[in-house]
Order: C-alpha cells, then structure tokens, then sequence
C-alpha cells in the first residue's frame, strides 16, 4: 500500500491515532454487575474513557440482542461519533452469543452436508452469512469475525472442532466463500481467521502455545487454500492464529512473526485488508510476552488491529514509544489508519434496528430450522418409555453456571422425563458419574446411577478453555459397559461428528441412537422429536416461585 506523504504528528495526535487501531472487550449488557467475564470486560468507566481518548473499536458479549442495540448506540455517543468497530465472534449466528437472534448449527454441519448435495450446502452457507450479517447489523454491529477458515485436519482439535467448515480445504474454502458472500450482501465486514491456519492442532491456544511443524508446500496445498479463496473474494479482515510454525518463523508466534503477517500474507498471497490479531490476553501470548510488549511485537509484525489486549493503556504506551524511538516508522500508523478508514467505508452505515423490532424475521427462523433439520442423523428404533424400573436420563454437559444450551425447559431434560425418565446432569461443579475403582472397564459407578436403564445425551464439542478435557473422558468404555449389563437404553450425541461416528460404531441396531451437531434447544427438540416418533409431551416445569 503507498501513502502519500503526510505531516509528522504531534504527541496527542499519534495517541490517539494508535487507540484507534484497539479493540478491547465489553459486555453487551449495559450494568457492570451484569458482566459475564470482568476478568475480560471492561467496565463502563474504563470503556468510556477509552472510547472518549480514541480507542476505536469494541468486540462484544452477553445480553439479547436488543440489549446490544442500545450498547451498540451507548458506545458511539461515549465515542462522539459513529466510526467505531463494533464486533462479535458470531461464527454460529448472532443468537450463539446474544438470545432472541438466530442461533445456526455450526459450520461442520455444512460441511457434512457438502459430502452429500455440495451444490445445496454452497447455497445454504450463503444464506447462513446474509442472515448473520443482517442480524448482526440490525443489532448495530459492522464487523463479524467470521468465517474460520481453518481445516479442521484433526479430529482431536480442541478449540476449532465443530467451528470448522470441514475437514477437506477445497470444501472449507468453498462454504466459507459462500458465508463471505452472504455476509457482504448484507453491509458488514468479514474476517477470515486464524490465519496461517488452526486446524491441525492438537492444543488450545487460549491456554498455550500450539506448534504446526508442516512445510511450506504442505501448508500452500491444505491451510492456506480457504485464505486465498477469501483473499481472493475480498475479505475486509484476516485474523491472526496463535500458533509457532518453524517452516515460517522458528522464533516467532504467526501474530507476532513478519515472516508470516507481512512477507507470506501482504506480500506472497497479496492482501491488502486489515490485519487483527486474535485476543493478546490468550495464554499462548500473553504468558510468554508483556501487554505492552506484546502490542508492539504484533504491530511491527503487520498487524493494523490490537484485538484485547491484556492492557489496553500498556499498548498504546509502548506503541507510541516505539514510534517516538523510530522502532517503528510512523508510515505504518499511517498505512494501519488508510486501512481502518477504507473498510469502515466499504461497510453500510448503520444505527441498530428500531427498537421494539424483533432481531430474527420469520424468514431467518425457517432458515435455522431448516439447518437443524437437514443435519440430524438417527439410527435403531424409536425410544421407549422406561419399563417398571425407573430410567436415568443422563446428561453430560460442559457447565452450567450458565449453561446456553442446558436450560430447565429444554428438550434435553423435559422429553426423556415425559417417557418417565429422571434427569441428572454430569459436569464439572456436579457430582462425577465415574468410579474411583479404577476398572478401565467399568467405569461407570453403576451404584450410584440406580438400578433403571440409561439414557444418555452427550453435549460434546471442541469448546475453548477445555484442553483436552473431553477426550480424556471414557465414553466409549462406558457405553460398551451399559451395553454388557443391559442397560443403555438409547445415546445422543451433540455437537462433535468425530464422537458420534466412533459411538455410533459400538451400538447394536436395537439401541436408539441420534446425532445432531447443533446443541441449542431447538436442535434438540427437533432430534427427540425423531428419535419418540412424535412432539414431546411437556412435563411441566416446577421452578416458578411467585
């Protein structure tokens, strides 16, 4: 990109002009008490004073959707005006992250999908990014970080997983141009990530550093291809992987490396948008490299956008030094700011919806329902009511405090209860279903599990801060014991396809059995209604205290 020449700036200047190239991380809720992270989330002072000082854009999370109608209005008068980014990680629809939107299956379901009726999993994945970025406007937001082009080469990936379009880099690359379309129609930004690739890794990046050893050549024939499909179809943003790839950069993480932001992705595949990092407060960077440090490194590596970093004073602090020492020229400020400004013109200007308004039309309900119903697999008989003895209705879910999927009126809990079995819920915080015998066959305490069949619902999918966790629990161990001792009385599988085709595989063609790789609510009304044979009767919920 050339510049044209410009006056040096003065010191208040160059600081603000480096807080415009942050995004830092707050709540969609307006009430600081009502934070779901603190940890993470700025409060209403900090982030007023940010915006107000120049910092330019915000990546949100948490409340409904028309809570983020009115944030997204709050946070441009703090900032005076209507410039800002505002963002969210919506891979899965606005509804993933902020209730009475459209919450999508994800992506992989496509992809499973594309093996069978490619032509009509291309034509849903754009229709799945025009109601994305539809949504995500009417909520006041002009950037999706989305899509992930990462090829989810490895089945044991803990954080990308179902995020994925697929396993195969051709049909990744083409879902998620389709999604780039869809998403373009509609007025927003797109964000191609986690570039040079997170696919093949077998560690989560939110809690260390994850290393790719492939070659140059593997990665131009695998991991690479979707980012120059969407390079290609003029994707506003890329964002950076948290990754060490020696065949790249020995030394260096991708977000921190030039050899990997400003040789391989500016110069080689030609890009010309704005680069963001992925979040600096992720463990793989920020347990290795200063706040301020951290800025400054990615920065000089090519970056245009400071995605939360762990201090937002910290990184401008040491950017502006590194400008006023000459460590950096002041004409990558410059480049970094054309870049900031030519993609806030390409994008629709935009106030959120009218208030009142519903978020999610007709039209988008019937497409996420057409989603849910297309990715369902069963298998065996319908599932029976529980005979004299009562039935366990087992649920393994990865929290509940809040859990997004797991609620008192969800299907999950009320269908098995109105065929007479009784609920209770596996997770971390709750009491462990495993014996401390140590059997690696029997690893179920059956005991403790009563005397009934089980029915068992699995919520399993590669989630962030989870390590390796689900994998090291012995599913398929249990499953072949209930099976021994007569017991399971059919299996659920949500979320992870590589979990369902290994489960699936131990089950008689006597056992009730389904898959579906959405995990909210109406994916699993939609799957028990398949697997009884009819619409759940409803148990009636007891929670009601007024």
């Amino acid at each position: 990109m050339t510049i044209p020449d410009k006056p040096e700036m003065n010191t208040a200047e160059r600081r603000r002009a480096v807080a415009q190239l942050l995004v830092v991380r707050a709540s969609g809720h307006a009430s600081d008490r009502q934070r779901r992270y603190p940890r993470w989330e700025l409060n209403n002072a900090a982030l007023q004073e940010l915006l107000e000082a120049g910092v330019g854009g915000v990546i949100l999370l948490g409340g409904s959707a028309t809570d983020l109608q009115q944030r997204c209005r709050s946070l441009r008068h703090w900032a005076g005006h209507s410039d800002l980014l505002l963002c969210a990680d919506v891979e899965e629809g606005v509804g993933q992250r902020f209730e009475g939107a459209s919450w999508l299956v994800p992506p992989m379901a496509l992809g499973r999908l594309q093996t069978k009726e490619p032509d009509k999993a291309v034509a849903l994945a754009e229709r799945y990014g025009r109601i994305t970025g539809e949504q995500a406007k009417r909520c006041g937001l002009n950037w999706v970080l989305g899509p992930v082009c990462d090829v989810n080469s490895n089945p044991a990936n803990p954080v990308i997983n179902v995020r994925a379009w697929g396993q195969n880099a051709h049909g990744v690359a083409d879902l998620a141009e389709a999604f780039q379309r869809g998403l373009r129609s509609s007025g927003v930004l797109g964000c191609a990530k986690h570039f040079p690739g997170h696919g093949d890794t077998a560690q989560d990046s939110h809690l260390e550093l994850p290393v790719i050893c492939h070659s140059r050549e593997r990665l131009k024939q695998l991991e690479l291809i979707p980012f120059q499909r969407l390079i290609a179809a003029e994707v506003a943003s890329v964002m950076t992987a948290h990754l060490l790839v020696p065949s790249l950069d020995d030394q260096q993480p991708a977000t921190l490396s030039k050899p990997v932001l400003t040789d391989l992705l500016r110069q080689d595949l030609g890009f010309q948008g704005l680069v963001v990092t992925d979040a600096l407060v992720m463990e793989a960077i920020s347990r290795h490299v200063g706040p301020g440090e951290a800025a400054v490194q990615a920065f000089e590596a090519g970056s245009d956008l400071i995605l939360m970093p762990a201090d937002a004073h910290a990184a401008i602090d040491a950017i502006c030094a590194a400008l006023d020492s000459g460590r950096i020229p002041e004409s990558r400020l410059h480049e970094s700011m054309q870049r900031r400004q030519e993609a806030l013109k390409s994008c629709s200007k935009l106030e959120p919806g009218t208030p009142g308004h519903a978020i999610e039309t007709e039209a988008d309900h019937a497409l996420a329902m057409e989603l849910v119903e297309r990715s369902l697999e069963t298998q065996g008989p319908s599932l029976s009511p529980t005979a004299q003895q009562a039935g366990m209705n087992l649920i393994r879910v990865d929290g509940v405090l809040p859990c997004p999927v797991l609620r008192a009126d969800s299907a999950a809990v009320t269908a098995p209860e109105s065929l007479g079995y009784e609920t209770r819920i596996c997770h971390d915080k709750g009491l462990s279903p495993w014996a401390d015998h140590g059997d690696p066959n029997e690893p179920l305490d059956l005991v403790a599990l009563g005397d009934g069949v089980v029915f068992l619902q699995l919520f399993l999918r590669g989630n962030p801060f989870r390590g390796a966790q689900e994998r090291s629990e012995p599913w398929a161990e249990a499953i072949e014991q209930l099976l021994r001792h007569e017991r399971l009385a059919g299996l659920i599988v949500y979320g992870c396809p590589y979990r369902w085709d290994a489960l699936r595989s131990l089950l008689p063609a006597s056992t009730p059995a389904g898959y579906s790789p959405g995990q909210m609510p109406e994916a699993q009304e939609c799957l028990l209604t398949k697997m009884m044979g009819t619409t759940p009767a409803q148990t009636g919920i007891r929670d009601f205290t007024d």
